[in-house]
């Protein structure tokens, strides 16, 4: 096997000064780029073709970031989006052109390339290990990358790091309130106090965002369905119990992941269908389903929810 395969596999890249000590000269690395074997990540880093394109964006930050890492070295800790990535968490609305670095050594804040530096004071334990790589805290990350971001952005950010459990809602609220007179923290008093880690997707978390907007009530999550013996018929993304509606987000990847062995997406949606009776019946409960597209049109999807809330008595 390629040596440089090895490494591609173990830290998402190879360096030129890597490549040359296998046997690689300045002949070969050329002959690599116009075949398009080889994909330069950045300056002096690089990757298999083959590799990047299988990488969706958020691999292919990830990658950049790691490669961004061991050319700075110990000067700087990943932060910001770059931070959430390495964490694991759930982007959505981001800007993952660049890679953002919180400096470490007291260099100034600038852009360089791919590269956005941002200045920063860091108190102990700041700076954690996360697959080998110096990176802020997460809940930092979160709440400097919401900074930036629109409010729908930020409770999607929010709820994704409670959700993985890099935090609870306590620990992010006080990181907020260390953090709340930095700059651009100011309009993220509401998102942060409705984050929820029991906000199953973006999709769902996203739909919270559009009910607040739309003065609809807030719903109750993960809402538990139960027969009159007890026994668990199925959870509802959302619920309003006193309004006689339960509400589910459908995105294309939920069947996916619903997929019995030998099963089809199509047997999958009539199980949903199946599920979803049950649950009304059960309740005697209306349901409303969003998908992606109803986020586009946020004041009719916030009627549609509307009409189907039934009128306290």
């Amino acid at each position: 096997m390629d040596p440089l395969r090895l490494l591609v596999t173990a830290q998402g890249f190879f360096t030129r000064a890597e490549a040359r000590a296998v046997g690689y000269g300045d002949r070969d690395v050329a002959r690599a780029m116009r075949s398009r074997t080889w994909h330069r990540i950045r300056r002096g880093y690089y990757t298999f073709l083959d590799e990047w394109t299988g990488l969706d964006p958020v691999g292919r930050h990830a990658a950049t970031a790691r490669a961004v890492a061991h050319s700075l070295g110990d000067a700087v800790a990943l932060s910001h989006v770059s931070g959430l990535v390495v964490h694991g968490a759930d982007i959505w609305g981001c800007d993952l052109s660049r890679i953002h670095v919180t400096r470490l050594d007291g260099g100034a804040g600038r852009v360089e390339g791919d590269v956005v530096h941002h200045e920063g004071r860091c108190i102990e334990g700041d700076v954690v290990e996360s697959g080998g790589l110096s990176v802020l805290l997460p809940e930092r990350c979160a709440i400097e990358t919401a900074s930036r971001t629109t409010n729908e952005v930020a409770l999607v950010i929010f709820d994704g790091v409670l959700r993985a459990g890099h935090v609870d809602h306590d620990g992010l609220f006080r990181r907020f309130e260390l953090m709340e007179h930095w700059p651009y923290t100011q309009h993220l008093h509401v998102p942060v106090r409705m984050a929820d880690a029991r906000a199953a997707s973006v999709g769902e978390s996203r739909g919270r965002w559009l009910f607040r907007c739309c003065g609809l009530p807030a719903p109750v999550l993960q809402y538990d369905v139960r027969s009159a013996s007890g026994a668990l018929l199925g959870t509802s993304d959302w619920a309003w119990p006193d309004h006689g509606l339960l509400g589910e987000f459908d995105g294309k990847v939920k069947y996916g992941r619903l997929l019995k062995p030998g099963e089809t997406a199509a047997d999958a949606v009539f199980r949903e269908k199946v599920r979803e009776d049950q649950l009304r019946e059960a309740t005697g409960m209306s349901m409303v389903r969003l998908v992606w597209r109803d986020y586009d049109a946020p004041q009719a999807t916030g009627e549609r929810v509307r009409s189907r809330l039934r009128r306290l008595a």
